[in-house]
């Protein structure tokens, strides 16, 4: 990968203090500046989350993902479906972030930062040995002791008190969460509110999978042109065309809710 130089002319705090770079849409605070900056700062810790347009329709059913995507500490606009709804409502033109970017520019930085250890939450075996094979060929002194297999979740608020244990005795100063979306925001809250530092917890999902050639490559027209999600369904129409077609819930989600978190009926 080829270098890239993170911005040093606006500082993070300013950035953040930036009202033009946010807009609050279905409660959660959405960081539209530029990549590079939303790297500068995720790397000074917290949970960072990408909610995909299959989560942000979870946030009106289910109190566990809404909380983990409202309370996260940035939340990047990485959902191609979720801007253009937004654009088109709104009549604005803003620019999605892209994970996948955003994955890239911050493994980028991370090899310039031997000094802070890096840990995976991985989802499966095949996965872990897959990434790890990439990142080994492309600088990084990643091994298997750094990276975590995950169970299987339950659904409402997770605890995972194995992991918990290891995070609390490595003390890593960033975990990658390439678990599914809906379970990995879940998972980054419960870790960020029950350590007693704060790493810096990317839900980046799977990203690492596009970048390992473990998943087809979007195409850069397709990932420009905020149809990732369209790709996705011509690679593997089972696995995500029924995904993708409940999110088409997000476009009357947005029009009801707006900036506004949606009210889940009690059960």
């Amino acid at each position: 990968m080829s270098a890239t130089t993170l911005p040093q002319a606006v500082p993070a705090s300013r950035t953040m203090n930036d009202p033009g770079n946010f807009r609050q849409i279905l409660g959660a605070r959405f960081f539209f500046g530029a990549p590079a900056e939303a790297v500068a700062i995720g790397l000074r810790g917290g949970l960072v989350v990408f909610p995909s347009a299959p989560v942000l329709v979870a946030t009106a059913s289910d109190q566990a993902t809404q909380t983990a995507v409202v309370k996260s500490d940035l939340v990047i606009p990485d959902s191609g479906l979720m801007v253009l709804f937004w654009n088109l409502l709104k009549r604005e033109q803003l620019r999605r972030v892209s994970g996948l970017e955003y994955l890239t520019l911050l493994l980028e930085s991370l090899q310039t930062r031997t000094d802070q250890s890096v840990m995976w939450v991985m989802p499966t075996e095949e996965s872990m040995d897959i990434s790890l094979r990439w990142l080994r060929r492309n600088g990084h002194h990643t091994t298997r002791e750094d990276c975590y297999l995950a169970p299987i979740y339950p659904p409402g608020e997770i605890a995972d008190p194995v992991l918990l244990d290891l995070v609390r005795t490595r003390r890593p100063a960033h975990l990658i969460m390439a678990v599914g979306g809906g379970v990995q925001e879940r998972l980054g809250l419960y870790l960020r509110d029950s350590l007693d530092y704060r790493p810096a917890i990317y839900c980046t999902g799977a990203a690492i999978g596009f970048l390992s050639g473990e998943q087809a490559r979007i195409p850069c027209w397709a990932d420009r042109y905020y149809l990732g999600w369209l790709a996705r369904c011509f690679q593997n129409p089972v696995k995500f065309v029924p995904r993708y077609w409940a999110a088409k819930k997000l476009l009357g989600l947005m029009l009801r809710c707006g900036s506004a978190a949606p009210q889940i009926a009690p059960r």
